[in-house]
């Protein structure tokens, strides 16, 4: 069982050497970290709990991504990374996990079926309909491929962002992170379709409530703020998952700094240890 890309050729390239070429420009890149994952800065100190990283086509948030990806590098890669996203076209089901590995031009990815048992339980229920088309987990896999071919994964897509959705999500993946060696990947842009001065100002907003890792608190800021952002629900996740000890900004950008243009998409690399 299989599924098969639904956004390469799209938002990555569909060809594994110019996939290759284009993942090395995002961490080499001026809006990149400007070094690469390699054997010299490859860690195993396993400090860092979970990320959040954009999901947007790489010309417009890769660079930003790879600030994440190089230091998850450089902390060590866990045995699973579990990749929560929001699920763009459907409400249902209210948290969807992934029966079918899934493959992109790199090679495929194996589902931690076991870990992904351990997820299962209302609300959340296997239904791969409800990712076949999702992009905001399928373009993080290049990432993860690039740092590690043999890497596996538990693709968690949310139709569902309400605060008890999330929370109860995040307090299942805690008990789960406390017994196993894992990170927590959630998958969001920031603010879509605004000025760039509003996206940066609204943005740093929700920003300064990630970093102080409470989850309730973020919510409530996003909701008064109206930032429009579309995973906040992972956060929230994320966030009650890891219950860390510190959050740091890796980097901002949208994607006016590609291209000009009236109305940008916000996007941001946080760790959190």
């Amino acid at each position: 069982m299989m599924r098969y890309p639904a956004v390469s050729g799209m938002f990555y390239d569909s060809e594994r050497d110019s996939l290759l070429a284009s993942l090395r420009r995002c961490f080499l890149s001026p809006r990149g970290p400007g070094e690469l994952p390699d054997e010299n800065n490859r860690g195993s100190s396993r400090r860092i709990k979970g990320i959040v990283v954009p999901h947007a086509g790489y010309i417009y948030s890769g660079e930003i991504a790879a600030h994440a990806y190089l230091q998850l590098w450089k902390d060590g890669i866990p045995d699973t990374v579990i990749i929560i996203g929001p699920n763009h076209y459907s409400s249902m089901p209210a948290i969807a996990l992934s029966a079918e590995d899934y493959r992109t031009p790199l090679g495929d990815v194996e589902i931690d079926r076991r870990i992904s048992s351990m997820i299962e339980g209302d609300p959340a229920e296997v239904d791969d309909i409800s990712q076949s088309s999702e992009h905001s987990i399928e373009v993080q896999l290049p990432f993860l491929q690039f740092m590690n071919p043999e890497v596996k994964f538990v693709p968690v897509c949310m139709g569902a962002q309400d605060s008890s959705t999330a929370l109860l999500l995040g307090r299942r993946l805690r008990d789960i992170a406390a017994r196993n060696d894992t990170v927590i990947i959630a998958s969001t842009d920031f603010s879509h379709y605004v000025r760039p001065e509003e996206a940066r100002t609204k943005d740093m907003i929700a920003i300064a409530a990630i970093l102080r890792l409470d989850p309730s608190s973020f919510l409530d800021t996003v909701r008064r703020h109206r930032v429009s952002m579309c995973g906040y629900g992972p956060v929230a996740a994320m966030l009650e998952a890891t219950k860390g000890s510190e959050g740091v900004l890796l980097s901002y950008g949208h994607s006016g700094e590609v291209q000009r243009m009236e109305s940008v998409v916000g996007y941001g690399a946080i760790k959190v240890v």
